[in-house]
């Protein structure tokens, strides 16, 4: 009998994986805040997979955070600011031999997760797989992209990754998670801010080149400071290329601004300014680059944090 697959967070990449588990027959339970969430989701059936414009329900169980039962395969697909909180809450219900799969944008929310539950194995990823949420419990699979997934203390990898090979999740295990989320993350740092600032799609930030050409110039110094010269080569050509080919675009970050959320801020592009602090590197378009996208922030009246 395969082992359950736990999804916490029922946003597009929670509610993805937990689509294509259970299309592929794999047992998989999604976990809810509440009482009221958890029947506000039976009543719909299920999840809804959107792909290629044919929609179908799978009736994934679901339970809330206090339900009876030990949790040994967890997937954390929650946001990053809400990812150590929702932890918590489920370390009594861990096994010895638990492990979470970490699915946050950034970095700083693994390693804070990590250090709250030791008995457990915590495995990091980073997904370029594209995903929105058209309605409650339903997912559009966006675009087909790619997970890797990676754990820096133990490089072996573990046995379910069939699962995910049955679930037709592409995905590869290496060794260099943590190149691949700074990589990530200075993408992230050098597109989203500018996009809400400028107001525009990706592509937008092509009348914006000598900005973004001296933001890529500091993270490149920030990367190789901090012992990540694989994640700081070509970094403009890479965030060039990123700009040209999701030129329609709006960033997941300019999406949270224009639809009132809280953005994930702290795990980008503060991530990124208390590293290069602790280093004591200068980077003053960086810093000032965090500065005005608090500012901006609250002007809309969205937490900064």
């Amino acid at each position: 009998m395969s082992t359950t697959w736990h999804v916490l967070g029922a946003g597009s990449l929670g509610t993805l994986w937990a689509t294509r588990l259970a299309r592929a027959g794999l047992p998989v339970k999604l976990i809810l805040r509440d009482a009221a969430r958890l029947q506000a989701y039976q009543a719909t059936g299920g999840l809804t997979l959107v792909e290629q414009g044919e929609a179908r329900v799978y009736a994934v169980p679901g339970e809330t955070f206090d339900s009876s039962g030990p949790i040994k395969r967890l997937l954390v697909a929650c946001k990053a600011y809400d990812a150590q909180t929702a932890v918590a809450q489920l370390a009594s219900r861990l096994t010895p031999d638990a492990e979470l799969v970490l699915l946050q944008n950034g970095l700083g929310s693994q390693e804070a997760v990590a250090a709250q539950v030791p008995q457990a194995r915590c495995i990091f990823a980073s997904s370029t797989e594209g995903a929105f949420r058209d309605g409650d419990w339903r997912v559009v699979f966006a675009g087909h992209g790619y997970t890797w997934l990676g754990d820096a203390s133990h490089p072996v990898a573990p046995f379910w990754l069939d699962d995910l090979s049955t679930a037709g999740i592409p995905h590869e295990w290496t060794p260099d998670i943590l190149t691949r989320l700074w990589r990530k993350l200075a993408l992230n740092c050098a597109i989203n801010p500018l996009t809400v600032l400028h107001d525009c799609r990706n592509g937008g930030l092509q009348q914006h080149h000598c900005e973004v050409a001296t933001l890529c110039a500091e993270l490149t110094e920030l990367l190789e400071q901090c012992g990540q010269p694989a994640a700081a080569q070509d970094l403009q050509q890479e965030v060039e290329r990123v700009i040209h080919a999701t030129a329609a675009n709006y960033s997941s970050m300019y999406q949270d601004v224009a639809n009132q959320r809280r953005t994930e801020i702290s795990y980008l592009l503060g991530h990124a300014c208390a590293v290069a602090s602790r280093h004591q590197l200068v980077l003053p378009h960086l810093a000032q680059l965090q500065q005005r996208l608090i500012a901006h922030l609250h002007t809309r009246g969205l937490p900064s944090d």
